[in-house]
């Protein structure tokens, strides 16, 4: 496995888009700062087929040192979580993508992010439930 670098992407992308090293790297540098700022701010970056960023907080516990197996108090702390999406989880495990690509048609909605979709309950697969069916009648 090879460990790829910032400065190996942006020699990358700027030899694919046509544009020069310098504004590469600034634009690749604007990204990533704007991905930390948003995070730090609570915010959710939803990035269609890629994934989700998200930072969380994560409840304070307590630990134990593995040498001493004395129990140390751990304080909570906010860590970002990032959930893969559908185009990446299915490269990277091999699987055919088809048509499928992060093309900029995905985000037409101008920054607005959708509301988190809801889980479709049991209930929901049975049917309509025996007042609903009274209530039609």
């Amino acid at each position: 496995m090879k460990t790829v670098t910032k400065k190996e992407l942006v020699h990358r992308i700027a030899d694919k888009t046509g544009v020069t090293k310098v504004v590469a790297k600034e634009v690749i540098q604007h990204f990533l700062n704007a991905i930390i700022d948003e995070l730090s701010e609570g915010n959710r970056l939803e990035f269609r087929e890629f994934g989700v960023f998200e930072s969380r907080e994560r409840a304070a516990r307590l630990a134990q040192n593995p040498r001493t197996l004395e129990k140390v108090p751990v304080p909570a702390k906010r860590i970002v979580k990032f959930k893969v999406g559908r185009l990446m989880r299915k490269k990277v495990s091999g699987e055919d993508v088809g048509d499928l690509t992060l093309d900029d048609h995905d985000d037409d909605d101008e920054g607005a992010l959708p509301a988190p979709k809801s889980r479709k309950s049991k209930a929901d697969d049975r049917g309509p439930s025996a007042k609903q069916v009274e209530g039609q009648a």
